[in-house]
C-alpha cells in the first residue's frame, strides 16, 4: 500500500484558489475522488468553481449543491463531474440513494462536506483541506505515494 504524505500552503487570493484547482483538474481522470475539507466559508465552493470550469471549458456559475445534493457538470472531451454536497444527508443508506458508489467509477467525483462516505472512497482519493489563515486559506492536499507526484508537480 502506498504512503499517505502531503503539502500544504497559503493562497492569498479566491483567484489562487481557483488556480490551484484548475491546476489538480489538469491532471485528474474518470475514477479519481476530490473530498473537500473545511469549515463554513473556507474556500470549498471556490475550489469547486476553479476545479470544474476548469474541466468544462464552461464560464457558468458553479454553486454548491446544498439542495441538490448532486450536480453533474460535462467534460469537455468526455466524461462528467459529479459535485456532491453532503452536508445535509444523515444516512449512508441515503449515498447508496444518490448511487455514489457508481459515480465513483464512471466519473470525477467532487465531494463537499464528505465525512459520512468515508469509508466508500476508493483509493484515488486526492483531499483537499482548506482553512481560513488570516486573509487568505491555507490548503492541504494529501492522497497516496501515486496521487502526490502528481501533486507535487503543481
Amino acid at each position: 500500500m502506498s504512503a499517505i504524505s502531503s503539502f500544504t500552503c497559503i493562497l492569498d487570493t479566491a483567484e489562487e484558489t481557483q488556480k490551484i484547482a484548475e491546476k489538480l483538474a489538469g491532471f485528474c481522470k474518470i475514477g479519481d475522488c476530490i473530498v473537500l475539507h473545511g469549515d463554513l466559508g473556507a474556500g470549498k465552493t471556490t475550489f469547486a468553481r476553479g476545479f470544474i470550469q476548469s474541466l468544462t471549458g464552461a464560464d457558468e456559475e458553479i454553486v454548491s449543491p446544498t439542495f441538490t445534493l448532486v450536480q453533474t457538470y460535462t467534460i469537455a472531451g468526455g466524461g462528467e463531474i459529479w459535485h456532491c454536497d453532503l452536508y445535509r444527508l444523515k444516512s449512508k443508506h441515503e449515498l447508496l440513494e444518490l448511487g455514489l458508489d457508481e459515480a465513483f467509477s464512471e466519473n470525477i467525483t467532487l465531494i463537499e462536506w464528505p465525512e459520512i462516505a468515508q469509508d466508500l472512497f476508493p483509493k484515488n482519493v486526492i483531499n483537499v483541506t482548506l482553512a481560513i489563515e488570516g486573509q487568505g486559506r491555507r490548503i492541504t492536499l494529501s492522497g497516496s505515494k501515486d496521487i502526490m507526484e502528481k501533486l507535487n508537480k503543481l
